[in-house]
């Protein structure tokens, strides 16, 4: 799985000049909208947090987070060049002082126990090798009552919507992202791991494996992207 880390960091750090770019245009920018659920969701656990962003990328989650007025979010990503995106965008919005960006794997989080009221992700644990090893140390780092927040893909069940996302996320998104990026792997890798990945009672299912309780998961734009929500409670 060494092999898989090595492959999703270079491939990120190859497209990072062109992510924020292709995420808004292939998404339609759907994409703006579900940060800005995604956080409110977070609002109803916790005011003023504490909060570690995980797989940040070029921080767009984290600087979306900014409107739960946090005491700190530290974003990290394995990705140099995605990292480099997201300080220029932190830096260019004066928000130095509240977010900070830091290299590191999602899998290994170099933060002590109970540290964090809140830790996200968006669009991130399917890159990772072991999505259960990844969900557990975001609870580590959690304090009681902490909550996990995943934004992430999923795949919409109900005919025709079910064909057109497939055929969208097969044919059109990789051609684009081809066309744009001049990666070609990259686009190809992305539709794939969204159809290998778990979703729904799958994902929560492995939440509950991570050691979270009261899960639950909402379905955006017909079930193309979900969040997912969970609390790390106290040691019986």
């Amino acid at each position: 799985m060494e092999d898989k880390k090595a492959a999703v960091e270079s491939m990120f750090d190859s497209i990072a000049w062109r992510y924020d770019f292709l995420n808004h245009f292939l998404s339609f920018n759907i994409d703006r909208l579900w940060r800005k659920r995604a956080i409110r969701v977070i609002s109803k656990y916790h005011k003023n947090p504490v909060i570690l962003d995980v797989a940040t990328g070029t921080a767009d989650l984290a600087i979306a987070s900014i409107r739960l007025n946090p005491v700190k979010i530290t974003g990290i990503d394995i990705s140099a060049n995605m990292l480099e995106i997201g300080r220029q965008k932190v830096a260019k919005k004066g928000l130095s002082g509240k977010i900070e960006l830091l290299q590191a794997d999602s899998e290994k989080i170099p933060f002590g126990d109970n540290s964090f009221d809140v830790a996200m992700v968006a669009f991130g644990v399917r890159n990772f090798s072991h999505p259960v090893t990844g969900l557990s140390e975001m609870r580590r780092v959690l304090r009681d009552d902490g909550m996990i927040m995943v934004l992430e893909f999923s795949k919409p069940s109900g005919f025709p919507f079910r064909s057109v996302y497939n055929f969208y996320f097969r044919k059109i998104l990789p051609f684009f992202g081809r066309l744009f990026s001049k990666d070609k792997s990259a686009y190809e890798y992305l539709p794939d791991s969204v159809m290998k990945f778990p979703d729904n009672e799958a994902f929560l299912s492995l939440l509950v494996q991570a050691g979270f309780f009261e899960t639950k998961q909402i379905k955006l734009t017909g079930g193309i992207a979900s969040i997912y929500a969970g609390i790390k409670k106290p040691m019986q």
